[in-house]
């Protein structure tokens, strides 16, 4: 039996101190999400997309995707791997398409604005996605991608709510 009990406030804690040991802060997923929805929500705050981004990791779809993306990344690190797969996640290979699959499973929650989210931020690597991007600073194959996930999935519930907002000030 686990020592850990299965729940989602514990699992919660667990993957903000996953993402704290990986060198990625709850402000750096928040600054990504300002950075998508400013030109939206011109009144928009960082304890907004705080808040946002909170709600998105209490989502026990979300902190699976982390533990499970996060650990690989740590066994590709100490070459844990079998090969080939060692080898294409520890040069994030172009062609291997599954660390954003994973990503996707966050996307989703949020609809398909949280897909262009997400391609765009992938593209960009804005803000803490260009450190993790770099192999430099370890092997981030997963985690990049799950933090884009996360701060375009924030970020499309910040726009919903706003269009819900609007909605209700029309009617």
């Amino acid at each position: 039996m686990s020592e850990h009990p299965l729940n989602s406030d514990s699992c919660l804690e667990v993957v903000i101190d996953l993402l704290g040991k990986r060198g990625v802060s709850l402000d750096d997923i928040a600054e990504i999400v300002k950075f998508l929805q400013i030109n939206y929500v011109p009144d928009l705050t960082n304890e907004m997309c705080m808040e946002s981004v909170g709600a998105v990791l209490k989502k026990r779809e979300v902190q699976n995707a982390l533990l499970t993306g996060i650990q690989l990344d740590i066994l590709a690190e100490e070459n844990k791997l079998l090969q080939p797969l060692q080898s294409i996640i520890e040069a994030d290979e172009p062609l291997y398409g599954v660390d954003e699959v994973l990503a996707l499973a966050i996307v989703n929650l949020y609809g398909s604005i949280g897909f262009t989210n997400f391609g765009y931020v992938d593209k960009l690597k804005h803000g803490k996605l260009e450190f993790l991007n770099d192999r430099r600073n370890g092997v981030h194959t997963f985690l990049d991608d799950l933090v884009g996930a996360i701060a375009a999935a924030a970020s499309s519930r910040i726009a919903h709510r706003q269009k819900q907002q609007e909605e209700c000030l029309e009617g």
